[in-house]
């Protein structure tokens, strides 16, 4: 394990390195101040018998009255090595005799400042000896009292208690000069000390404390990469040993709620993953931040490259809204918002979906995050349409019903009418001239009202669930009849009208007014396509099945109209009811036919109406 320079590391070495570095310092002063009175006070004490020493001789000098002895030895005392000088005063304090000339003992006159250095303090207080600063330096200087004694009475008057003072300087530069030298080795083993000491202190800390609680660094960092099962090793009876322990047990509370969590994670998982609704979950910049598998195969995406992408930008796929975003207005009001919108697949077909967009508040109240679900209703929809076919056929059949049974009286009476005017005619053609062309048209006209008594019979029986079982049928027939019946409306409008072929003998089974109707629609709705000018055909077909086609060159039908023409109430002309071609392809259907149609706008339209042949059973006939 290498050892880094860290916060800890060094606060730790300066705070030793200044803490022993404080005690040493203080240390070493102390004892330097304790050597230096000690040594002082050795001189002090030398100093002191020194000059009781001289007093005792000066004395005995004194009492021969030898002044020239005095003055010698004064001299002689004053040449020793560590004597700076020695001088005599008088009792009032002048200079008698000195080791030095008199100009370097002008600042023992009474009032100097190193008189005064004794002379400030009380008699009682004054020592005998005191360390003082001269212009020459710094002395130590012993005053010596020479007492008058009754040997001196002599020449002294015996009321005086003090001859003179004798007064001792010796230079303290020895005394400096040992304790500068003790200094420096002391500061020098001071400071080899100090190395040594924090030296070994960091030794013992790097080794004893900051390895051990690396070990905790190192274990949290390979549990929070993903080795929940590493520990820190918690042997040892010590804080760090305890700390360790308590340690591992954080960590196994942690490792058991991180267990926790992951496993409700999977299971969060698995649940929203198994909605077939698309979710999605986007926060306040519309970035994904979470999306189930259902979202995954709707957009067609992966995960990595949509998780952490704008739903609007780098989510390819993600948003189809055409209108207003759901999450932007989501955002901005807080509530819930719902959208459909319609998506195109490739292969042309439409899907519809249902946006739904639940807003998550933050802790401060703002929408911190918004939940999108996207669900299919491609299904309902068309199960809602079908519901609404229904309902309108269900309409319709009851509207049919109360139309057919009103028109049925009129056309009774019409019927019956017709009829009556054929009765009247049999046997009058050679007494009226016209009767001839008037039978033909009442025959024309009886046909017509029968046709529209069975498609009124047709409309009741659509509306009561019926179906009829229909006759042996000719399809020449029912074409030329349909054909003679649209020309005029054909020759009104400038169209031309012709039969293209025919299949003689081609019979099928339907009910032949219905048919015929069927017939008659479609080609009224190929004139009514056509300008001033444009053709219409019809043939009758036997290929396989039986097959009436119908074909004009008129404006034909949009791709997006071609699904919807054969709805009810739903018509491409102004003015139509959107009836015609419904009813047709019920007539045919009831036949057990279809009806077919192919168009190219502004190149015509061919619609086919598909039966199956006579030796063929109806649909109706094959169930039954």
């Amino acid at each position: 394990m290498r050892a880094r320079l860290t916060r800890t590391t060094v606060g730790l070495a300066v705070g030793i390195t200044v803490a022993v570095s404080t005690v040493l310092a203080a240390s070493a002063y102390i004892y330097s101040r304790h050597h230096f009175q000690s040594l002082l006070e050795t001189a002090r004490e030398s100093s002191v018998a020194q000059g009781e020493l001289i007093r005792v001789a000066l004395e005995h000098q004194m009492i021969e009255n030898d002044r020239t002895l005095i003055a010698e030895m004064i001299r002689s005392f004053g040449g020793q090595p560590t004597v700076e000088r020695v001088v005599l005063l008088d009792r009032t304090g002048h200079v008698r005799y000195s080791s030095v000339p008199a100009s370097q003992t002008a600042d023992l006159r009474p009032g100097s400042p190193t008189c005064m250095a004794c002379h400030q303090f009380p008699p009682a207080q004054r020592g005998s000896s005191r360390v003082i600063d001269t212009s020459g330096g710094t002395v130590l200087r012993t005053v010596v009292p020479i007492h008058n004694r009754p040997a001196c009475y002599a020449c002294h008057a015996p009321s005086h208690r003090i001859n003179g003072i004798l007064i001792l300087d010796r230079n303290v530069g020895s005394v400096r000069a040992a304790i500068d030298k003790d200094m420096v080795w002391m500061v020098g083993g001071t400071g080899l000390a100090t190395l040594v000491l924090v030296g070994a202190i960091a030794f013992i800390v790097r080794f004893v404390v900051l390895r051990r609680l690396q070990r905790f660094e190192t274990t949290a960092r390979q549990i929070a990469s993903g080795d929940l099962d590493r520990r820190v090793p918690d042997e040892g009876a010590d804080t760090i040993s305890w700390l360790a322990r308590e340690f591992n047990a954080m960590a196994d509370s942690v490792t058991g709620l991180l267990g926790e969590v992951r496993s409700q994670r999977e299971r969060l998982e698995t649940v929203i993953n198994s909605i077939d609704d698309g979710i999605v979950v986007l926060d306040g910049t519309r970035t994904v931040v979470a999306a189930n598998d259902a979202f995954l195969a709707r957009t067609g995406g992966r995960r990595e490259a949509l998780v952490g992408c704008c739903c609007a930008g780098g989510a390819a796929g993600a948003c189809r809204m055409g209108g207003p975003c759901p999450t932007m207005e989501c955002l901005a009001s807080g509530r819930r918002q719902v959208r459909i919108c319609e998506h195109v697949r490739a292969d042309g077909s439409i899907r519809w979906e249902e946006v739904h967009a639940s807003p998550i508040a933050g802790d401060g109240g703002p929408v911190a995050y918004v939940v999108e679900v996207w669900r299919d209703i491609s299904d309902r929809r068309a199960a809602e349409a079908s519901m609404a076919e229904s309902h309108k056929l269900a309409s319709l059949g009851v509207l049919a019903s109360g139309f057919s049974h009103e028109l049925n009286t009129p056309l009774a009476t019409v019927l019956t009418c017709v009829e009556g005017i054929l009765r009247d005619l049999r046997g009058a053609e050679a007494a009226v001239p016209e009767a001839r062309r008037i039978g033909e048209s009442a025959t024309i006209a009886r046909e017509q009202v029968l046709r529209c008594r069975a498609v009124t019979q047709h409309f009741l029986r659509m509306a009561r669930g019926q179906s009829s079982a229909g006759d042996i049928v000719e399809l020449d027939a029912v074409v030329s009849a349909a054909a003679r019946l649209v020309e005029p409306t054909a020759k009104a409008s400038g169209v031309s009208l012709s039969i293209d072929g025919s299949a003689p003998g081609l019979r099928v089974r339907a009910d032949e007014a219905s048919l015929q109707h069927a017939v008659i629609n479609l080609l009224i709705n190929a004139v009514q396509a056509c300008a001033r000018g444009g053709a219409v055909t019809v043939s009758a077909l036997d290929g396989g099945r039986a097959v009436i086609r119908v074909r004009d060159n008129g404006c034909g039908i949009a791709p997006g109209h071609l699904k919807q023409i054969f709805e009810p109430f739903c018509s491409m002309r102004q003015g139509g009811t959107g009836l015609g071609l419904f009813l047709s392809l019920n007539f045919v259907k009831a036949c057990g036919g279809e009806i077919t149609v192919a168009s190219e706008a502004g190149a015509g339209s061919t619609f086919e109406i598909a039966l199956p042949p006579l030796g063929a059973a109806a649909p109706e006939e094959a169930g039954a």
